[in-house]
This record gives structure tokens, C-alpha cells and sequence, in this order.
């Protein structure tokens, strides 16, 4: 049965990005840690039939340099605005959170959707539209920048499914919301 995953980076005081959006702290752990995260994250993909984006987090990774992490899955991208697509798997979607997911796990067939972006993460949390959660947890304090969970709109108790170190410096923690 296809699942509604996310999978993010946060700094240790519990941020998704700096201030400006910066994700350069991403790397801050040790390079055997950064080298299991990039395989976590490629073994992660390998499950996934469609990301739903939100259009600030695309807006980011389209400034990145190298080779699209995403290849030919479909990547809807929230947003109310118009939308460049840089890659034929591309589209602007629209609509309610519920209706948003929907139209992923359309895309994405029997295979699970990857939601991305705190303010979607946040939206498709508080729907109860969330199967699981991975945080890598990078020791890095930045002071300041994008929240991750701060904005729910009410208290979620998870339920730890795994863990694991990455390295000697990253911690990645998988939950399910308990429902």
C-alpha cells in the first residue's frame, strides 16, 4: 500500500534551511556520515513514485548545482502562481492539502509519495494525511531560518519506528504519527 513519506534534513535547534533559505549546513556532519545520509536518502527515493513540493523549497532546488536529484519522478509543486517547469516531469498543482495528496498518490501508482516543503509538511501533518516521518538531525545549531514543525496547528504524538547514526555526528529518526 502506497504511503504519504517525508524525508528532511533539520539543524539540531530545529531548522529545515537558514534564514535566507541557505542549505550549505546540510553537510556539517563528518564525510562518512554525509556519505550514509546521501545512501539513506538514494535507498528513501528508490521507494518513491511522486514528490509533492511546495513552490519555495523548488524554487531552492532548482538553484542547485549538478545533476537534478529527482530524475523522471513526477514532481507536483504547490503553488498558486505561475510555474517554469525546468524539467518535463514538472507541474504546477493547486488545491486543498487533501486534494494535493491525492493527486501525488495518483501519480505515484503503487509506489509512495514524497512530500517536501515545511509549510506543505506542516498542511499534510495536521490532515492526518502523513504514514511517516524522517528527520536526519545534523549537529548544527543555526540560531535562526525556516522551522521546521513550528506552525502546526495542534500537538502530534509520533511513535518511533527506527533510528540509526550516520556517521559519527548525524542521527536519522523515522516516526509514524500515532492516529
Amino acid at each position: 500500500m502506497s504511503k504519504t513519506r517525508v524525508f528532511v534534513g533539520a539543524s539540531l535547534d530545529g531548522f529545515i534551511a537558514g534564514p535566507n533559505d541557505e542549505l550549505d549546513w546540510l553537510s556539517g556532519g563528518d564525510a562518512q556520515g554525509q556519505g550514509e545520509a546521501q545512501k539513506s536518502f538514494a535507498s528513501f527515493f528508490a521507494e518513491i513514485g511522486a514528490v509533492l513540493m511546495g513552490r519555495r523549497t523548488y524554487d531552492v532546488v532548482c538553484g542547485f548545482q549538478g545533476p537534478w536529484p529527482y530524475g523522471e519522478t513526477p514532481m507536483l509543486i504547490a503553488t498558486s502562481r505561475s510555474l517554469e517547469a525546468k524539467r518535463p516531469s514538472v507541474r504546477a498543482v493547486s488545491g486543498s492539502i487533501a486534494e494535493l495528496v491525492e493527486r501525488a498518490k495518483q501519480a505515484a501508482g503503487d509506489r509512495h509519495v514524497y512530500v517536501d516543503g515545511g509549510k506543505l509538511i506542516r498542511s499534510a501533518l495536521d490532515a492526518g494525511l502523513i504514514d511517516e516521518i524522517t528527520v536526519t538531525i545534523v549537529p548544527v545549531v543555526l540560531g535562526a531560518g525556516i522551522p521546521l514543525f513550528a506552525g502546526a496547528t495542534r500537538r502530534h504524538r509520533l511513535e518511533l519506528m527506527g533510528h540509526k547514526t550516520l556517521g559519527g555526528a548525524a542521527v536519522s529518526l523515522t516516526y509514524k504519527p500515532r492516529r
